[in-house]
């Protein structure tokens, strides 16, 4: 049986309590969120932190609401109660997609989005979602708040950019306009599993039916979550026709950087499936954009 190091642990109720805690044991702590990903982690000996510093008392940081021309959401929100939410249903409901095809029930209740993205796993959902959506994390130090864009969040496998003490407050994303659509498909080997592989794509319609703006991100397909920017490329500006789809879906396939997995499937395999997905995911942000559902 696998045995816990042992630590010290703190609760701490305020962000200014939980930054001096990590400036105070700086390289030696780790702060907890939701725990599905940092504590199966430690029992497996892969982090040994001396300090765990628990978010999980602080109020304010679990919250989904529109401001102006954003929808915010708060760090600590639960992946449950975005899969729940009206606001997103109405607004982006490629999020609630996304929420519900993550982990399991108890993933879902306890795992939240600020915890999912600091882990920076290339086969987490939230990356490749936000990447689509165009979204920014707010990442909070000791010396204030910044805003990073998503696309320079991520730095390499389980690597984000996080400097040591600094923690996500806030996920921001664009109100999408109307005629707007999304899609997330997944591709598990059972319900709950890691993505083999997934595509996420938000987009806009013009009064002409053309792509007037997309977002295409790519799941367990490289070394953190991608963004197929050749295949937006070839969408934009486009009638989506059959042969204009297939051409985005192809070019996302060929951006894509998968390894081979004995669990999973090999570089092939997974480089056909994301050509599938984005396909797919494509199409239904066609149809929903249309107001096809």
């Amino acid at each position: 049986m696998l045995v816990l190091d042992s630590f010290e642990y703190f609760a701490p109720t305020t962000v200014r309590q939980a930054l001096a805690l990590a400036e105070k044991y700086r390289g030696r702590s780790r702060f907890l969120a939701g725990g599905q990903s940092l504590l199966p982690m430690m029992k497996l000996g892969l982090a040994s932190p001396n300090v765990l510093i628990d978010l999980n008392r602080i109020k304010g940081l679990e919250y989904i609401k529109e401001a102006g021309k954003w929808i915010r959401i708060g760090a600590m929100t639960r992946h449950n109660a975005i899969a729940s939410s009206k606001v997103l249903a109405e607004k982006a409901p490629i999020m609630v997609e996304a929420a519900n095809q993550i982990g399991d029930p108890q993933v879902r209740n306890m795992g939240t989005i600020g915890g999912s993205l600091a882990h920076a796993d290339p086969a987490g959902d939230w990356g490749s979602v936000l990447i689509a959506l165009r979204g920014l994390v707010q990442v909070t130090g000791r010396r204030g708040s910044k805003l990073v864009m998503i696309d320079k969040f991520f730095v390499n496998s389980f690597t984000p950019r996080l400097r040591s003490g600094e923690l996500i407050t806030e996920v921001r994303i664009p109100t999408p306009p109307r005629r707007s659509g999304g899609a997330y498909v997944k591709l598990e080997r059972r319900a709950g599993d890691f993505a083999i592989a997934a595509a996420a794509v938000q987009l806009t319609l013009d009064n002409n039916d053309r792509i007037r703006s997309v977002g295409i991100g790519l799941t367990s397909l490289g070394p953190t979550n991608l963004r197929a920017v050749k295949a937006e490329k070839i969408l934009t500006g486009q009638l989506p026709t059959a042969e204009v789809v297939e051409e985005a879906a192809k070019a996302a396939a060929a951006e894509s950087k998968p390894v081979t997995d004995p669990l999973r499937g090999s570089q092939d395999y997974k480089r056909a499936m994301a050509a599938v997905l984005t396909k797919r995911a494509i199409m239904m942000a066609v149809s929903r954009a249309r107001g096809g559902g």
